[in-house]
């Protein structure tokens, strides 16, 4: 063996650093190189642990089954108060739960928008004050109520929520309506401009696709977001397709239900390419909720900010949230702001991650870089990178740039452990300050400790 290897062909498998395949590439020696990494810093006790569970295959495979089988059907448009049961002084919003103590400038700012928009503050710092005290105020996370908001997610009872029922499962989602873009309350923004259309939304929007959807029927909006992959969305940062696929359904209904105001609401829908996220959300929201309660699985159900941590929630381990600081998403920035802006990341729309859109369907989106910034190939890399995190690929939602192969969907603790990578967030950025709104849109990445902490917390299990 010896003098095989002094005198013959050597056979070099690299792994790890470059710098020795580079340097064997400079020599014209041929190499094999493996793809590995090291696990995420201290988690190996925990992953052997994790591994070893008995329950795990099988968990996993019934509870990415459940994700993947799901068949979101936007069934209504409700009032919060009548959907969700909220009363006066009740707020959702998004992530994991928060106080106002804790909140940021956006979170802050959304909810003195939301005090405003309800009449219970005639000014913010009346609302402010009264958020302080917490007098008459409840706050708690969309995610305990079937409900995901993009941003600071702020629901209150006079907002119209998006119905979205799984047609496999029974499971219901909701949504709030999308508001558009710059200034809004989801950024956290509350001036007149925003506390108008919100109004608008309640007296008009909300009640013409209501009495749309009783017209048309329930829409498939699984079929509908396969489409919309195919035509270059990926459903997170970019929904022009969706929303352009959901006009053409619903436009006709709009006219015959509500004439006089038909020119408005599709004139307001046309102007905002993102109206179709928040349908999105909730479809995805109620495809995940099928994945929970599965005991041993290391399934993430869910992926939440709140302006100042960033949560996880995993199939076996129920309702508990596993949280770092939320980070500040890198990317590029609007008009004369910086990323001294910039909040850290917030919202519930990385619920379109945990079901392989958004950052997962990159390589679907190539005009997504100029929103996000980078490369093509960057988002090509980044969809690619996700298989090895996840656990399936979805049957319907399919790339054609990668020869129709299924988006990586079902990520898994563990994976993420023994891989160090994290899973690949793109994202709108809000300003730090209340009141300021949107500043620019980027990519980000999660706090690993959520992960290692749910891991942890598998191993007691």
């Amino acid at each position: 063996m010896t003098l095989s290897m002094l005198y013959g062909e050597p056979r070099v498998i690299t792994v790890g650093a470059q710098v020795l395949g580079e340097a064997l590439d400079r020599q014209a020696v041929p190499r094999r190189e493996v793809g590995w990494r090291p696990p995420l810093p201290g988690t190996a006790p925990a992953l052997a642990r994790v591994l070893a569970d008995p329950r795990r295959e099988s968990a996993n495979a019934t509870a990415v089954e459940r994700m993947l089988s799901a068949r979101p059907m936007l069934t209504g448009v409700r009032p919060a108060r009548e959907a969700l049961g909220l009363a006066a002084g009740e707020f959702f919003h998004a992530g994991p739960p928060i106080t106002w103590e804790r909140a940021s400038g956006p979170m802050r700012g959304a909810l003195v928008g939301a005090m405003l928009f309800e009449g219970l503050a005639a000014t913010p710092e009346e609302a402010e004050d009264r958020l302080a005290s917490g007098a008459g105020i409840t706050l708690d996370s969309c995610h305990h109520h079937r409900t995901v908001g993009p941003m600071a997610g702020l629901v209150s009872p006079s907002m119209w929520m998006l119905e979205v029922a799984d047609a496999e499962h029974g499971g219901t989602a909701y949504c709030s309506l999308n508001e558009g873009l710059g200034k809004v309350l989801r950024y956290g923004a509350y001036g007149p401009e925003v506390i108008d259309r919100l109004r608008w939304m309640g007296e008009v929007l909300g009640p013409v696709l209501a009495a749309a959807l009783e017209r048309c029927g329930p829409l498939d909006l699984r079929t509908l977001i396969a489409q919309a992959l195919q035509m270059g969305d990926e459903l997170h940062n970019r929904n022009r397709a969706a929303t352009s696929l959901l006009v053409r359904e619903i436009a006709p209904a709009i006219v015959e239900a509500a004439p006089d105001h038909a020119a408005e609401v599709l004139r307001f829908i046309n102007g905002n390419d993102h109206f179709f996220l928040n349908a999105g959300m909730a479809a995805a929201k109620v495809s995940a909720d099928a994945a929970r309660g599965v005991p041993g699985s290391s399934l993430v159900v869910a992926m939440a900010r709140n302006g100042t941590d960033f949560g996880i929630q995993v199939s076996g381990l129920g309702d508990r949230w596993f949280t770092g600081p939320a980070g500040v998403p890198d990317g590029l920035y609007l008009g004369g702001y910086g990323p001294d802006d910039a909040n850290p990341d917030i919202g519930d729309s990385t619920i379109t991650e945990t079901t392989g859109l958004g950052g997962f369907a990159m390589a679907a989106a190539p005009a997504i870089v100029r929103f996000v910034g980078g490369e093509v190939s960057d988002a090509v890399a980044a969809t690619t990178s996700m298989y090895e995190i996840t656990l399936a690929e979805h049957p319907a939602y399919q790339i054609p740039g990668l020869g129709f192969r299924g988006t990586p969907v079902g990520i898994d603790v563990a994976l993420v452990a023994r891989t160090g990578l994290l899973p690949v967030v793109n994202t709108g950025i809000a300003g730090r300050i209340a009141g300021t709104g949107q500043v620019g849109a980027g990519l980000v990445s999660p706090p690993a400790e959520a992960f290692t902490a749910a891991l942890d917390a598998l191993c007691d299990g």
